[in-house]
């Protein structure tokens, strides 16, 4: 249009908050404007000279088969000039049978309309492109040549991997069945160098081959420098180096592996499915298919629609009430999200999370599985479809954590669900539970796995480096300046640091006059980046000298709580700062021609941690929302973080000692950006980088509940093995086993002392205490500094020490460790044992609290005279009317009557 139009109209879109953005070109093609140029362009375009078409040409402009000669100057002055015919040259291929369309070039914007009209004429055909933004590689376009493949299309694959070495190898016959008669051999795997080791043997290989060129590369020194450069570079090789290696050990990624096809078994006993009253198109048709399947596949259905305001944990609770306890539970609560409210109001989370709690309000164990539809992608040419169904699926990995007794897990749909895919579903509840993270899809059932993702033999690429404004969201935070100095150190010319207090945060004007010193200028700006119109504010202010080209969105606010204590307004809490704010930076970023879009995760996203079902829904969504982005050719890299040293939401405190006794310690923040920068050096869309020591992590993760997802890495296999192979060598049976033989060979007297030693010893490792000494018998668990997280963790250790299925509550049911031992002993021994005689179990406790004690000698003698007064008493003769009054009043007292009595009658 019109210069002064457009200007208009883009200050029109900027005033009403729309997208819009100037191509740079001075005149618009296909319209008037270019009429104004026909002598230029004709003079520009007279070389031209046309010959016979080779490869037949349908003209988007004439709508015609070209046959080569009239291919002029003239033409592309009308190609210039005319509408471009698109939709009707389509049409007309459609009709003349074509059945595939291949778009040739870096980007394919065309699919989109093509892919419609395809729709719209109601044929059956294939549009497919060749390379895409940030894709330009081999790789990319083997990918575009399989797709183009297996739509029929012929490749000459010997002319495409000729000189790769690729040889063709014969399918067997049965490969897509995805069924195995013999079991899977262990892979043999060799144990890991020390990052030293690792580090020499290149060095020393290079050596040894008198390789010059390989030695100067590696130390990077120019091969005909004089030795004086060499102790330097040798210094400064060995410290990368040992950091490289350093960082490949923390660097993990996200895979899928082909699960047995499970479409056949079927469901038995009642099934609840619960589904939102608020559901349309897809979604609602999904929601029907899966209710008529399980009734298909053998479940008796029962169904409880859940209205949009009936949502609450109240309300599900006493709608559960009316229903008779089911065989399992089904959700499809998390398809309730309609894309228009904020993530921090997501329907289907704040739903499926008061679920969750409703059930455990209304005692219901069944296991709770969730589904989604397009929340996860198991293959790069698969794009994600719902980055905010992905919230679910972090919420529902620390929900496997705090409720291991009633998870049962997730399943993720594919967008168009055929009969085949939910007969996978049907498989999948019908199943033992052991893979509770599924992704069903049109080739089969797949399984979340943890892999590791090093870096040290791929390609080195060239740096991303800053330019123009970079803007640093949480920039004065602790994480945010450990950025804010990267960046600077690597030649940004201007960062606008973002926190809620601007340059009125702690430590901002020193922040930024150190980055001043470094070349830099520095804006510190007091932003809400959830509020769309004050993050449209601040992006309208970034001078135009110097465009945005660049994100890193680090800032986040924890509130930790087990699910059972969170809200909607603890949800929002955390979700606002940490993922709202990206999806308004996503939207309103994303035509800027950004370099690098970087999101700052965390581990509690990819694994799940107790407390932290608000952070892990964030967290997952952030990666979610990086592979979307990823896959429509926009940059983007989000990083799942494990702890960072000296700063961090996790660097200290009572975070940083729980993650350093569960495995977790905190990584050199230097290195941590040595990770960033190579992620983004890479193009990668979503790493783990985390410092987790496996052989101390594990136990902990999968006490209570096995983890597949964590089973395929070579550390955790070997950990499983050696277990084995002890268990074997020693008792046989689970120590859960072991523990109830122990004490069935007891008198109660005994079993009450072994069981309280059980407790204290969990209680002082959940407290991160070396010994039981701090771990009173008679002591408060809220006295010894229990909070629910840490209960929960006891109860969870508990849970697999005794084979028992301990409730959320139950440290604050038996609130001492020796209330809580006397509980255990008798749930753990109660089969085949006799009930203690009136008084006697009052007895072992008084017996079982004074073996912990250690008093001092005067003590001891007058504990000693008291219980020899009363031995006296009982021991005289009584009539049996007495001896039967007190038995009575003993059995009837309450535990606060049977102390005082114990009081009165032995002064203590």
């Amino acid at each position: 249009g019109e210069v002064q139009a457009l200007e208009e109209l883009l200050a029109a879109c900027e005033a009403e908050g729309v997208r819009a953005r100037r191509i740079a070109v001075d005149y618009a093609s296909h319209s008037a404007q270019v009429d104004l140029l026909r002598e230029e362009l004709a003079e520009l375009l007279a070389p031209v000279s046309a010959r016979a078409a080779e490869v037949p040409f349908l003209s988007t402009v004439t709508g015609e088969w070209v046959k080569g000669p009239e291919l002029d100057a003239g033409y592309w002055f009308r190609n210039l000039r005319q509408t471009v015919e698109l939709e009707d040259a389509v049409r007309t291929l459609l009709e003349q049978g074509f059945g595939v369309f291949v778009e040739s070039s870096p980007h394919p914007v065309l699919t989109v309309g093509m892919q419609e009209t395809v729709e719209d004429a109601g044929r059956e055909a294939a549009v497919l492109g060749s390379l895409r933004r940030n894709e330009g590689g081999l790789e990319r376009f083997w990918l575009s040549l399989g797709e183009a493949y297996v739509h029929g299309v012929a490749v000459d694959w010997g002319a495409v991997f000729a000189g790769t070495g690729a040889r063709r190898v014969d399918l067997p016959t049965y490969a897509f069945q995805a069924r195995r008669f013999w079991p899977e051999a262990a892979p043999v795997e060799p144990e890991p160098l020390p990052v030293e080791s690792a580090v020499d043997a290149r060095f020393w290989d290079a050596v040894e081959r008198e390789d010059l060129a390989a030695l100067s590369a590696e130390l990077r020194i120019e091969g005909d420098q004089p030795l004086t450069a060499l102790l330097p570079a040798l210094s400064s090789w060995r410290r990368q180096s040992q950091e490289q290696a350093t960082v490949d050990g923390w660097r993990y990624r996200i895979t899928w592996k082909a699960l047995a096809d499970a479409a056949t078994a079927r469901l038995s006993g009642a099934w609840l499915v619960v589904v939102p009253e608020a559901l349309a198109g897809p979604a609602a048709e999904t929601a029907a298919a899966v209710t008529r399947t399980l009734a298909d596949r053998g479940a008796e259905v029962r169904t409880l629609t859940v209205a949009t305001d009936a949502a609450d944990r109240d309300a599900l609770k006493a709608a559960l009430d009316g229903t008779e306890d089911p065989d399992g539970v089904l959700s499809l609560l998390a398809l309730a999200g309609d894309g228009t409210a904020p993530l921090r109001e997501h329907a289907g989370l704040l739903a499926t999370a008061a679920l969750v709690q409703a059930l455990g309000d209304a005692d219901v164990t069944a296991p709770l599985w969730c589904v989604t539809r397009g929340a996860v992608s198991v293959a790069r040419s698969e794009r994600l479809q719902d980055p905010a169904q992905a919230l679910v699926w972090g919420f529902g990995r620390t929900a496997a954590l705090e409720f291991p007794d009633r998870w049962g897990g997730l399943v993720d749909l594919p967008g168009q669900a055929d009969d085949r895919a939910l007969a996978r579903l049907a498989g999948v509840l019908a199943g033992d539970g052991a893979e509770d993270q599924v992704a069903v899809r049109a080739s089969g059932l797949y399984g979340r796995r943890l892999a590791h993702a090093p870096l040290a033999d791929a390609p080195t690429p060239p740096a991303w480096k800053p330019t123009g404004t970079t803007l640093v969201t949480g920039g004065t935070g602790a994480l945010g300046t450990h950025v804010a100095r990267w960046l600077a150190e690597n030649g940004a010319e201007h960062l606008v640091l973002t926190s809620r207090r601007g340059a009125e945060a702690p430590g901002a004007a020193e922040l930024r006059e150190e980055l001043n010193g470094l070349g830099t200028e520095v804006t510190l700006a007091a932003c809400d980046m959830a509020d769309r119109d004050a993050v449209t504010a601040l992006l309208a202010d970034i001078p135009a000298d110097r465009p945005l080209t660049a994100v890193v969105h680090t800032a986040g606010v924890l509130d930790d709580g087990v699910i059972d204590g969170l809200t909607p307004e603890r949800f929002a809490t955390v979700l606002a700062p940490k993922a709202d704010a990206a999806l308004t930076l996503h939207e309103l970023t994303r035509d800027l021609g950004l370099s690098a879009f970087v999101l700052f995760s965390g581990v509690a996203g990819t694994l799940g941690d107790a407390g932290q079902g608000n952070y892990a829904a964030a967290n997952s969504y952030l990666d979610a929302l990086a592979e979307q982005r990823h896959a429509d050719g926009l940059p983007a890299t989000s990083v799942a973080w494990g702890r960072w040293g000296d700063s961090g939401l996790a660097a200290d405190g009572v975070i940083g000692e729980r993650l350093d006794r569960g495995g977790v310690p905190a990584m050199a923040p230097r290195a941590a950006i040595r990770a960033l920068q190579q992620a983004l050096d890479h193009a990668e869309a979503a790493v783990a980088v985390a410092d987790i020591q496996w052989d101390r992590f594990t136990p902990g993760y999968t006490a209570v509940r096995p983890s597949p997802f964590l089973g395929d890495l070579p550390e955790v296999r070997r950990l499983a093995q050696s277990a084995t192979a002890a268990a074997d060598a020693g008792t046989e049976g689970s120590p859960a086993e072991a523990l109830r033989r122990r004490l069935s060979a007891m008198p109660q007297a005994e079993q009450a002392v072994v069981v309280l030693e059980l407790v204290r010893s969990h209680a002082a490792t959940a407290l991160g205490h070396p010994t039981t000494d701090e771990v009173g018998a008679g002591r408060a668990f809220k006295e010894l500094g229990f909070d629910s997280l840490i209960a929960l963790e006891l109860r969870n250790r508990l849970n697999a020490a005794t084979g028992l299925k301990l409730p959320a509550t139950l440290v604050f049911d038996h609130p001492t460790p020796a209330v809580l031992a006397d509980f255990l002993r008798a749930e753990i021994v109660q089969d085949g044992s006799t009930g203690a005689a009136p008084g006697i179990a009052e007895l072992e406790k008084l017996e079982s609290a004074l073996s912990v004690l250690d008093p001092d000698g005067e003590t001891r003698a007058d504990i000693a005279s008291r219980l020899q007064a009363l031995l006296t008493k009982w021991g005289e003769p009584q009539a049996q009317s007495s001896d039967g009054a007190v038995a009575e009043k003993l059995q009837e007292a309450t535990p606060d009557e049977l102390f005082d009595f114990i009081e009165n009658e032995l002064g203590i």
